[in-house]
């Protein structure tokens, strides 16, 4: 069992930078992959980043902007993102799931509550 606690969004001008983090529970926590997702109303939820051990990979509307990292000393995952945009205005979730990454959401068992970032132009 993994419980995911998102923290760090905001209201942000276009151009500004958030940092988000996902603390997680469990002792195997460096064993699971980890995804970013964001929902937007009336979208669908889509990727936006994952993280394994050795692997990171980005959504290609984020790549370059975004950064993913994990600390798992601390249980913790976080999203840099940086030259924000009105576009990016959803609400981020972080997920995990055992074994390898995935870019859809159905395969990541463990969700947090999401925490809103909002860009105003």
């Amino acid at each position: 069992q993994v419980q995911l606690v998102e923290s760090g969004g905001r209201l942000v001008q276009a151009g500004g930078s958030l940092r988000l983090s996902c603390a997680g529970s469990g002792r195997t926590f460096s064993a699971y992959a980890m995804g970013w997702f964001r929902q937007a109303p009336g979208k669908e939820r889509e990727f936006v980043s994952a993280i394994t051990s050795s692997v990171t990979r980005y959504a290609d509307s984020v790549k370059g902007r975004f950064t993913t990292s994990r600390d798992n000393a601390k249980n913790t995952v976080y999203l840099q993102m940086n030259s924000l945009q009105p576009e990016d205005t959803a609400v981020y979730y972080c997920a995990a799931r055992p074994g390898t990454w995935s870019t859809t959401p159905g395969l990541y068992q463990y969700w947090g509550q999401g925490t809103q970032v909002t860009v105003s132009s």
